[in-house]
């Protein structure tokens, strides 16, 4: 039983669903969980949007600094405020530190699955999977340009935030370690640790669900909100089928190594030399390497749709629907507001400046 969970004793009617949890009080705990991811995601943007207005002031008055020192201290703030400072607000929130001890630790947390291997033999449809929903984005985006006749509010939204690029050989290893290693361990933890847990108790479907959409709207830009959203669903499922995030962790990091490498190759190329023969060569074998992983996974991902459609999650609350449950969590006054923000950051600023107009 989730730890938020009160610890009630109901008569006959009111008893029922895991733990003996009564019908009620389940209802009032869960309302209670939505109301904290709308709160902690809240937190989140707000974080995000401080940390900007940070960076900014940086690129604005750290004039003695040099270009590599301030790339060093933009990449410091955007960890610190939006990994770092979410995540123990949000573990504190849940109380997930206490109940992770008493749960056998943080070993039991990262165990090592029995079916290690196949559960990274899902990288390549992970992968097909991702960069398929950014094509088809991509591929909407153009037709509604095509049947509008020019320019549309969509391709603005489609814009993303883009990662600013390092100016030498340390900025971009330090893009690579930030990609490949801080943001699947902060982001795992985050997302398919503290918030699918604590969605758990109400759902094991609910919990992936929910949690794949917030992992969504963390990565602020429509297109790579279709993108994280259906990563986030992927590696929820192998969170719930594994019980461990050690094996979620290192498939976002392989997931996102593909990225960083790519990043890193452009990077390099930039900064040493752009008329470097075997850096070109690098890159051309390595863009070719990607699109040949691309054709892989999307067919893999065919190939494990008729698996997929018969493994269907565990719910332990069945006396409430997934559509009620789903209702409850978007009208929570908490999670309205966190939308607000959310649509403002994955718009650039337009919904909340058409809110005050």
């Amino acid at each position: 039983m989730d730890s938020e969970s009160p610890n009630v004793q109901g008569g006959p009617d009111e008893q029922g669903g895991p733990g003996g949890l009564g019908g009620v009080a389940k209802l009032r705990a869960y309302k209670v969980v939505c109301a904290k991811l709308g709160f902690v995601m809240t937190v989140y943007f707000a974080c995000r949007i401080l940390s900007e207005l940070i960076v900014i002031w940086i690129g604005r008055f750290a004039g003695s600094m040099s270009d590599a020192a301030a790339y060093m201290a933009s990449m410091l703030v955007a960890v610190v405020m939006c990994y770092f400072i979410p995540l123990l607000f949000t573990a504190a929130i849940f109380k997930s530190f206490g109940r992770y001890r008493a749960e056998g630790g943080f070993g039991a947390l990262y165990k090592k699955p029995r079916r290690l291997a196949r559960a990274l033999g899902t990288f390549p449809a992970m992968y097909g999977l991702g960069v398929g929903t950014v094509l088809l984005t991509l591929l909407i985006s153009y037709l509604t340009s095509k049947l509008t006749g020019g320019q549309t509010l969509i391709q603005d939204m489609l814009r993303p935030t883009a990662i600013q690029p390092p100016t030498d050989i340390a900025g971009a290893l330090m893009l690579v370690l930030l990609l490949v290693v801080v943001a699947p361990v902060f982001e795992e933890f985050l997302v398919r640790g503290v918030m699918y847990d604590a969605l758990k108790p109400y759902g094991c479907g609910m919990a992936i669900i929910i949690s794949s959409v917030l992992f969504g709207l963390m990565h602020g830009s429509l297109d790579r909100l279709f993108y994280s959203t259906a990563l986030g669903f992927a590696l929820g499922y192998v969170r719930y089928a594994t019980g461990s995030l050690f094996v979620t962790t290192i498939l976002h990091a392989m997931i996102n190594s593909v990225a960083a490498g790519l990043l890193l190759i452009m990077s390099m190329t930039e900064i040493l030399s752009h008329g470097n023969r075997l850096l070109n060569t690098t890159l051309y074998i390595y863009v070719l390497a990607v699109l040949i992983l691309l054709v892989i996974g999307l067919i893999a991902l065919i190939r494990r749709i008729p698996v997929i459609k018969k493994y269907k999650p565990d719910n332990d609350w069945i006396e409430v629907g997934a559509g009620k449950k789903t209702a409850l969590f978007f009208t929570s006054i908490p999670v309205i507001i966190m939308m607000i923000f959310a649509i403002n950051e994955h718009t650039n600023g337009w919904f909340l400046s058409l809110i005050i107009k």
